[in-house]
């Protein structure tokens, strides 16, 4: 039979002896993270390999410190490195729907732009002042008189040819006409009608002489014109070249480094020279009086000429020390590449090159991005910016309509900004598994993954470092401290945290919940320092805000709405044990399983699955014990059996095959036809051949049936059965374990079915004799009898 275990095997208690500090006062508070050696070597080479592809995957559980990390060891390192470049849009002369994109070394990029902005201002003020100057008008007066002399001799000359024809030349705004001269005064329409045939025929000829010899003249005028008003542009261009030139020169020198900058700058100085008569044109002399104060409706404003020569500086890395780090939870597709603003102006939408508005790449351009994975999946198109941006290693600020195709405005197509971006995603297992099946390329952006434990071992380095942990939160929040007592406690939840003895949870978030709340209740019985009953009283009140649903089915138990048996026993009917978890908080909840057998040929029928209740692991379990029965007792002649089995008032489904072995010894009994004890409830996974193995959460599960046996009356003879390779697994609560110790409960381990048959009939299972048959007087025995007269009523109706 299965010995029980001990209540010191129920738990791996802390003890303050176990820590030479009698407060958290006296220790050093953690630097670092505990228990992920692993996934920090794989981190920190990923940091250190500046090839492409080589970007980061932090996998693991919430709450184990992966954000925290990644922003502190990044930081760390790119304090190190070099600062990267500035950059900036500036206008393009030439095609001025793509803004060229120029880059500077640190602080030169904010510089350029107020060196920009000073340069225009004293373009503006030197050109006014240079073309509103004596010299320049007396030159343009000059120019302009000797081009009017000219041109009045041409005129002259047109009126004394078409003299010569007795014509009489005409200027109006609209043009020059020529009006016939008879008797020696010019004549109107009027006139010319009341005149002779052969004066008009003499009158037609000369026009069509006067005509071509006046169209030569005219584009001797309108050649003069050209001439004037392109020299007119050369005096001005002149000029304005004398104003201005010393001044962009000396921009020039100062970015002689930089050749884009330089070809900007003499684009900047020939679109001033070109459109010089912008910056001296006098100014429209505003109205006066009440009219002047109210708003110009349906006028549009006047345009800043100047706006075309202003730098747009999108990166400014001027007060920036090392490489940027640059953590973001909401990477919207805007967000990531930036965007280019838009103005509405009448119903219009318009937009120039200072609009353009560097986003989350730009800032960390030379540096690192961290980003969660779930952020970056739920939020549209933001994927798709990240991976482009890796595969391309440039930052091009497609717009968002233009993705969409709902591009109903005129856009810009910034030239791209190259791109030199070490990402770190963050995120579950699960967001890995799925971004590797349906992105084929995934894993050539992301060739490093830092998987975070849910785990670390249990031994002394790390349960001082757990203690140091509680330091770097006692300084973080400028709180009281914890004695040892506390200390220990933590590192019991710890363990209790993810159900091994041996291990502690690195679920440092849900740790620090337990701080905080250990720490109020501490204030407020105004405690100088956290003890173990503050840590206690934190977790238990924690578990009563979340056991409503707990308490309810308690009640249903109390009330026998659900039915449960704590003692005697019962053919065909076992306790069996379930985890119900409900995410913030899991217990276990004790079930009746039962089975009944007949003669037929339908085999296991599962209630559960007729009844579309239960899950694959389940029904996967019922197919092992299908086989077990029939390595067992089938050797010698075929099943002849139907037996249903069910989990009786379940109405919210299962699964999971921790429940196979008790159904199994359900069956057993009813082939048997012994009773099982029910006050022994069961739980473990059994396999073909008869063995026990191990199933998750053995913890709550024994004790939801101890709850339940208590508030009956704990009668010294109840307990558990649970697979023997769940010991280590075992971090029971404290009343558990003194019931254990005072024998008013026992947990037995069993590793082979036998085990449990003879704990839960009494009787042995019964081995197989030298000619292969069972004792009568056990389990074994029993049911191949009950099964051997099933075979022969089954043949019997086969021959009727």
């Amino acid at each position: 039979m299965a010995q029980e275990l001990k209540y010191s095997q129920l738990k791996n208690g802390c003890f303050p002896e176990d820590f030479s500090f009698s407060t958290t006062g006296e220790i050093l508070p953690l630097d670092g993270i505990i228990g992920q050696e692993r996934a920090v070597r794989a981190f920190d080479f990923g940091l250190m390999v500046k090839m492409k592809g080589y970007n980061i995957y932090m996998a693991g559980p919430s709450g184990t410190g992966k954000t925290t990390y990644a922003r502190k060891s990044t930081e760390k390192l790119a304090a190190t490195e070099p600062v990267p470049r500035d950059w900036c849009y500036v206008y393009n002369f030439q095609n001025p729907r793509n803004p060229l994109a120029l880059r500077f070394e640190k602080g030169m990029g904010k510089q350029f732009k107020e060196d920009m902005s000073e340069l225009v201002q004293l373009l503006k003020s030197e050109i006014q002042k240079v073309f509103r100057a004596e010299e320049y008008e007396k030159q343009k007066s000059e120019l302009l008189r000797s081009f009017d002399e000219k041109r009045n001799d041409l005129m002259e000359d047109m009126s004394k040819m078409a003299a010569e024809y007795e014509f009489q030349v005409k200027t109006t705004n609209s043009g020059i006409y020529f009006m016939p001269i008879v008797n020696g005064s010019a004549i109107g329409e009027e006139e010319y009608d009341d005149l002779p045939e052969d004066v008009k025929s003499v009158i037609e000829r000369n026009s069509q002489v006067v005509q071509e010899k006046a169209g030569a003249i005219m584009r001797d005028i309108r050649e003069l014109d050209k001439v004037s008003k392109k020299q007119l542009e050369q005096l001005d261009y002149q000029v304005g070249m004398f104003a201005i030139g010393h001044h962009i020169s000396g921009v020039q020198d100062k970015y002689q480094d930089y050749k884009r900058v330089i070809d900007y700058i003499n684009d900047v100085r020939e679109d001033v020279l070109e459109n010089i008569s912008q910056f001296y044109e006098d100014e429209e002399e505003s109205e006066e009086g009440l009219s002047s104060l109210l708003p110009m409706l349906g006028k549009k404003p006047m345009e800043d000429v100047t706006l075309k020569y202003k730098v747009n500086l999108i990166v400014d890395h001027s007060k920036s020390e090392g490489a940027p780090v640059v953590v973001s939870f909401n990477p919207t597709y805007s967000n990531l590449i930036g965007e280019v603003e838009y103005d509405s102006e009448f119903g219009n939408l318009t937009t120039d090159f200072m609009k353009i508005k560097g986003g989350l790449f730009h800032k960390a351009n030379g540096g690192y991005l961290i980003v969660q994975a779930q952020d970056v999946l739920s939020l549209p198109q933001a994927w798709e910016a990240l991976r482009r941006v890796m595969k391309t290693k440039e930052i091009n600020m497609d717009s968002n309509r233009d993705q969409l195709g709902a591009t109903v405005a005129p856009t810009l197509k910034p030239e791209p900004i190259p791109a030199d971006i070490k990402v770190i995603m963050i995120g579950s297992n699960y967001y890995y598994e799925l971004l590797s099946e349906y992105d084929e390329e995934f894993e050539k952006f992301f060739k490093i993954k830092a998987d975070f434990d849910y785990e670390m071992p249990r031994n002394d380095e790390n349960m001082w470092k757990l203690a140091s942990f509680i330091k770097r939160f006692v300084e973080q929040e400028k709180t009281i401290d914890f004695d040892v007592s506390a200390v220990c406690a933590i590192v019991e939840h710890s363990s209790r945290m993810v159900e091994r003895q041996n291990k502690l949870s690195t679920r440092f978030n849900q740790l620090a919940e337990i701080l905080c709340e250990a720490v109020t209740w501490a204030k407020m019985e105004e405690a100088k320092v956290v003890t173990a009953a503050h840590v206690h009283k934190t977790i238990f009140e924690k578990e009563q805000r979340l056991k409503l649903y707990e308490d309810k089915l308690g009640e249903m138990l109390d009330e026998n709405v659900i039915m449960i048996a704590t003692q005697g026993s019962e053919i065909g009917q076992i306790n069996g044990l379930a985890v119900l978890d409900m995410g913030s908080y899991a217990f276990g909840n004790p079930s009746r399983i039962t089975a009944t057998t007949y003669v037929g040929k339908a085999g296991i029928i599962n209630i559960e699955k007729e009844a579309r209740m239960s899950g694959h692991t389940h029904d996967k379990g019922v197919q092992i014990i299908s086989g077990f029965l029939g390595q067992t007792y089938a050797q010698e002649f075929p099943l002849s059996l139907s037996c249903r089995i069910c989990f009786e008032q379940n109405y919210n489904g299962i699964d999971g095959d921790s429940a196979s072995s008790t159904e199994l010894y359900c069956i057993l009994s009813s082939l048997s036809e012994m009773p099982i004890r029910q006050d022994l409830a069961v739980t473990g996974s059994v396999n073909q051949k008869g063995e026990i193995q191990a199933i998750g959460g053995v913890t709550y599960k024994i004790e939801g049936f101890f709850d339940l046996c208590k508030k009956r009356g704990l009668t010294g003879t109840q307990g558990v059965l649970i697979p023997v390779s769940n010991i280590n697994d075992l971090v029971l609560n404290d009343e558990v374990v003194d019931a254990v110790k005072n024998g008013q409960f026992h947990i037995y381990p069993i590793s082979k079915i036998e085990e449990g048959i003879e704990l839960l009939m009494g009787m042995p299972a019964g081995k197989k004799d030298s000619i292969g048959k069972y004792p009568e007087n056990s389990i074994n025995g029993l049911v191949m009898k009950k099964l051997r007269k099933f075979d022969h009523l089954a043949q019997g109706k086969e021959e009727d």
